[in-house]
């Protein structure tokens, strides 16, 4: 029979085919608490139907479980223990499997088996049954507190105003952020139309700030979308975007992202010079990496409606974005860049770009540098501003090294397109020198070498 000793290598209880242990007990293990877990036994044991030890493996999804239980093939909690006569212990299907492929050995020694016969650990499996009941009954037992808690506060928002109203959805908005039967609670309960009611002309920005916390965190359906794109509640989010904390704004541009991905979206509820110009002053905090791509996904969202692009246009968002590239990371980078290259299918943007002094010599350092899409991107927007004044911007371009970068494109791996693209520019750009001077230009001596 296996037997147990303390491991002190990382302290949990560890199980030896042999040595100077003592036989596992499960009373002594669970009485004297050598693995953790919940004092006092198993929460709510022999009350009801009998635990399947598979669901609460699976439900629970531990990241840490004592050694003891993990089988050393599947690396995964033993659902059925077996033991080899080296004394070693193993789920059995995978023990199981091994032997089908013809191995005689123990997995985790490679001892030779004297004999290929497997003996159920009943010892072991009470020992890991007991365990995970007490983390599932514990688990059950918090969330149904939760849901209770979640329905109290609802329940309480309805008679309570000023300060005591902003504590309660404080409270609320730190339930539902951290568990997911609460938010499944809220919504059941009719709490999406309860807090949206909260957001209008009149609401302080301390109630509206927690609101929308809170319905940033839920799952709204198309009916309560409709209901928070009225323009008095999109007023108020754009209101608290504009001053509220860095954690409110992001909450702010969650929401209003939520909102206009419904497919009847319209685009005058984000056809506000306010709201625009609060997400580039969110775009432009560098401290909070989070309110950037925050801010730059919002963005984008809305230059998929054609009707606000001319307005962020107007805003100065082209110059604002082309003089942060350089300090974004690739994920708010490749944002950026399909901004910028949606903006550049209006005249006013192309213009735009052409105006920002950094606009090509940041372009043509992104070529091949952080991925194929911001490659495409930037040399769509090199295209749209070569093409609107070839002479002055191809020459530009070329001195910053264009020429050179469109053909490490052309011999690149990357699309056919990319290619054509590139080869297009390439020809356009050449048309201002003498064969001569361009090859120098290409730098195509180097490249050969």
């Amino acid at each position: 029979m296996p037997v147990f000793q303390p491991s002190k290598r990382d302290g949990v209880v560890g199980f030896d085919g042999g040595g100077d242990g003592h036989i596992l007990d499960l009373d002594t293990a669970i009485k004297d608490g050598v693995l953790g877990g919940v004092d006092g036994g198993v929460v709510g044991a022999g009350v009801g139907e009998k635990l399947d030890l598979k669901k609460m493996i699976e439900e629970l999804d531990l990241s840490e479980v004592p050694s003891v239980f993990i089988c050393p093939i599947s690396l995964e909690p033993m659902q059925d223990p077996v033991t080899l006569c080296t004394g070693q212990t193993y789920e059995r299907s995978n023990i199981l499997k091994w032997f089908n492929l013809g191995h005689l050995t123990c997995p985790t020694t490679m001892q030779e088996l004297w004999d290929d016969s497997i003996t159920p650990n009943n010892t072991l499996y009470h020992l890991t049954y007991t365990w995970f009941s007490q983390k599932y009954l514990l688990m059950k037992k918090r969330s149904e507190d939760v849901q209770g808690r979640a329905s109290e506060l609802l329940k309480t928002l309805k008679k309570v105003k000023g300060q005591a109203r902003v504590q309660a959805l404080k409270e609320l908005q730190q339930v539902v952020g951290a568990h997911a039967t609460a938010r499944k609670t809220v919504i059941d309960e009719g709490g999406i139309a309860q807090i949206s009611s909260l957001l209008g002309p009149f609401t302080s920005h301390a109630v509206g700030s927690e609101a929308i916390a809170i319905l940033a965190s839920l799952s709204l359906d198309s009916e309560s979308k409709t209901n928070l794109m009225q323009p008095a509640k999109i007023s108020i989010m754009v209101d608290i975007l504009n001053e509220g904390s860095i954690e409110t704004k992001i909450n702010c541009t969650r929401l209003i992202e939520t909102l206009m991905e419904e497919k009847d979206s319209r685009s005058e509820i984000v056809s506000s010079h306010s709201l625009l110009v609060g997400l580039m002053r969110l775009v432009k905090d560098k401290r909070h990496k989070n309110g950037i791509l925050s801010g730059l996904g919002l963005l984008r969202t809305i230059c998929l409606h054609k009707e606000v692009r001319g307005l962020i246009v107007r805003i100065g968002a082209v110059s604002q974005l082309v003089e942060l590239l350089p300090a974004l990371d690739p994920e708010c980078l490749e944002l950026a860049l399909f901004i910028l290259d949606t903006l550049s299918s209006l005249q006013e943007g192309r213009l735009a770009l052409k105006d920002c002094s950094n606009t090509i010599p940041n372009m043509v350092r992104l070529l091949m540098r952080i991925s194929e899409s911001c490659t495409q991107y930037a040399l769509s927007i090199l295209w749209s501003v070569c093409k609107l004044a070839p002479e002055e911007c191809s020459s530009v371009a070329v001195e910053a090294g264009l020429a050179a970068k469109l053909l490490l494109v052309i011999q690149s791996g990357c699309s056919l397109v990319l290619k054509q693209r590139s080869a297009e520019l390439l020809k356009l750009c050449s048309l201002n020198y003498s064969d001569t001077i361009f090859i120098s230009k290409c730098k195509l001596t180097r490249t050969i070498q």
